[in-house]
């Protein structure tokens, strides 16, 4: 079914067709939230708080075949108002300690996992001070794009504000210019 369907149908009632639109635009959502700083708990909430709005407009949704674009919007304002009362604090979480006295973990395993957890992280850090360099159009595409399930194009495109069409080559610039950023090969 399309999207317009989906919608239509999760209007009506129809409890599949809210499942699909929840598969479909979940990881969009996942993807949109990413740039603001939050915690997993608070871009949980943002995403259930972007799922509860659909849920109470649902009906009065004047084109259900770009909910996609309308469900990234608010997610993408409910993450910015988080982000700004929340100071952009990210907490470490509980499991960011590891227990180094496993009984199946020797000693050298542990000093091999550190130094491979170190490198892991300087990569990642690379990776990311060179993705913050993009401008906010790539960030926001390449974020999107990395989404799961990936949202089509034509989602995209209503999410974005671009057209269909220049979706692939924006991409490619954008990695790209990524990958210079990083030091990599073209």
């Amino acid at each position: 079914m399309d999207v317009a369907d989906l919608v239509k149908g999760a209007a009506g009632g129809d409890e599949a067709s809210w499942n699909a639109l929840v598969a479909r635009f979940t990881g969009l959502l996942w993807a949109v939230t990413a740039g603001f700083g939050l915690g997993d708990d608070d871009r949980r909430d943002v995403v259930q708080e972007a799922w509860l709005r659909l849920a109470e407009r649902l009906d009065r949704i004047e084109q259900p075949d770009k909910v996609g674009g309308w469900l990234a919007t608010t997610a993408r304002r409910e993450a910015l108002r988080l982000a700004k009362a929340a100071g952009r604090v990210t907490p470490a979480g509980e499991g960011f300690l590891a227990d180094v006295r496993s009984p199946d973990r020797t000693p050298e395993q542990v000093l091999l996992d550190a130094e491979q957890a170190a490198i892991d992280a300087a990569r990642a850090t690379r990776l990311l001070a060179a993705f913050e360099q993009l401008g906010q159009r790539c960030r926001d595409l390449l974020r999107i794009l990395s989404a799961t399930p990936p949202p089509s194009y034509l989602e995209i495109a209503a999410t974005l504000d671009m057209p269909v069409g220049s979706i692939g080559p924006t991409r490619a610039r954008c990695l790209k210019s990524l990958r210079a950023k990083v030091g990599g090969p073209d």
